[in-house]
């Protein structure tokens, strides 16, 4: 196990969390304090598993502990979509028991979700929205055409779209056409992590701004959690820490670090909304894996979403500089999709980092005696997250079920990656190749 670790290291030009309201002062690690579970990472993984080992265990000690401010990280920073159907290539397996098992556990994860958000009224803009699959060209048409058989040959109801319908949801007639699925939701995803942290169990002690740098065994059979200004011990361990979950010793060169970015304007004002002619609270992700994912937020902000970047090093992978460029291919998307608003200025440009594995295989399970993880959520964070981690609490504690079985089924061992540089070589040609076969569909 490594002395010392990469910790996170997001920028803070995150949009959604500067619309939060102020935020309270929180909790920091301090001293010697011990826990009968400790569970490191507070993103919807941390967040579920600890709500769930609550729930089996009230009268436990838990201990949720995260190097940064709730919804800071990469839980806070996606486009906010919690989508049910198997994503992207996951679709694409070609066993059918696989995909409805992904479904099922998609579906559950949000049931969850709009059950905690009604019970404890977190105010997320949560949403039953379903989202639009888009496409812009030749290219994209073939992407969706594909998608409509995938569909098929899945049984699950969607719609084609075209341009004219499209036109007065999006306020753009820049799509060729688009295939909707109903059973997607869209949230404010900093609004919702954070909100499910302030209603935690009385049981969970969350403990934020408290990097842990270096885990040992106490020689017992448990753990020692080394931070900065104290130290957590444990007899039981579960990560929710996904691609730093390799700066603990466990996955290494399995995960892959891979951040994306995303832009948005402020409120649109009346005016500007007329102008626009679209509606309010819709998503659209590309057809091409590769193109544009577009939002318009119950708030009135649009957002635009591409580019990826291949960080080794995270967040310090980045400068202000990258993201002024990646701002600026922003501005061109906006303005080919929404010319009539191209003087409505962009606030906030930011990125977030997650795992993805060369054999798109998501990590579940028990890392050794005592330690369990949830890791490399391949880009689907907010439903894969809440329920991987829900499940690996039941696991940690013994607790058998239908869905424990399901997600054993659906996950593995994410495959080695070559070594450096070649890894470094190759996944930044093939993030290049990609954005340049996709160029028409950005």
């Amino acid at each position: 196990m490594k002395n010392s670790i990469n910790l996170p290291f997001d920028d803070a030009t995150c949009g959604w969390y500067a619309a939060l309201p102020e935020q309270p002062a929180c909790k920091r690690l301090s001293g010697e304090q011990r826990a009968d579970f400790a569970v490191v990472g507070a993103g919807f993984a941390g967040l579920a598993a600890a709500r769930r080992l609550a729930q089996h265990h009230p009268e436990a000690r838990i201990i949720l502990v995260d190097a940064q401010r709730v919804a800071h990280g990469a839980s806070g920073r996606n486009s906010g979509f919690v989508i049910d159907l198997p994503h992207k290539f996951a679709l694409e397996h070609p066993d059918p028991a696989h995909k409805q098992r992904l479904l099922s556990l998609n579906r559950s994860a949000i049931a969850q979700l709009q059950g905690l958000v009604q019970k404890h009224d977190i105010d997320c803009q949560w949403s039953h929205a379903g989202k639009y699959q888009g496409a812009v060209g030749p290219r994209g048409m073939a992407y969706l055409d594909h998608f409509e058989k995938l569909m098929t040959d899945l049984g699950e109801p969607f719609r084609r779209v075209g341009t004219t319908e499209l036109a007065g949801v999006l306020g753009t007639r820049h799509y060729s056409g688009a295939i909707y699925t109903p059973g997607c939701y869209l949230m404010q995803p900093a609004a919702l992590v954070t909100g499910l942290a302030r209603s935690l169990p009385d049981n969970v002690e969350l403990l934020e701004e408290s990097p842990i740098q270096r885990l040992e065994r106490d020689g017992r059979g448990g753990w020692i959690l080394q931070g900065t200004n104290g130290v957590i011990r444990t007899p039981q361990l579960l990560l929710g820490t996904s691609i730093f979950t390799q700066e603990f010793g466990y996955l290494r060169n399995r995960l892959l670090p891979v951040m994306t970015f995303a832009s948005w304007t402020r409120p649109l004002t009346d005016a500007e909304l007329a102008t626009y002619g679209g509606q309010l609270d819709w998503g659209l992700t590309p057809a091409d894996h590769a193109g544009t994912t577009v939002r318009m937020t119950q708030d009135r902000r649009l957002i635009i979403r591409n580019t990826y970047k291949h960080v080794p090093k995270y967040g310090r992978s980045t400068s202000d500089g990258m993201r002024e460029k990646i701002r600026e291919s922003h501005r061109k998307a906006f303005k080919a999709r929404f010319p009539q608003l191209a003087d409505v200025p962009f606030t906030h440009t930011w990125g977030g980092v997650y795992a993805i594995s060369r054999n798109f295989t998501n990590f579940f399970g028990e890392l050794e005696p005592g330690v369990h993880a949830s890791a490399c959520d391949n880009g689907v964070g907010a439903a894969w997250g809440t329920i991987s981690g829900t499940l690996l609490a039941d696991m940690a504690v013994g607790a058998q079920s239908a869905q424990l079985n399901d997600i054993r089924a659906v996950t593995g061992m994410p495959s080695l990656n070559p070594p450096e540089p070649f890894l470094g070589l190759g996944v930044r040609s093939r993030i290049h190749l990609a954005a340049w076969n996709s160029r028409s569909e950005l």
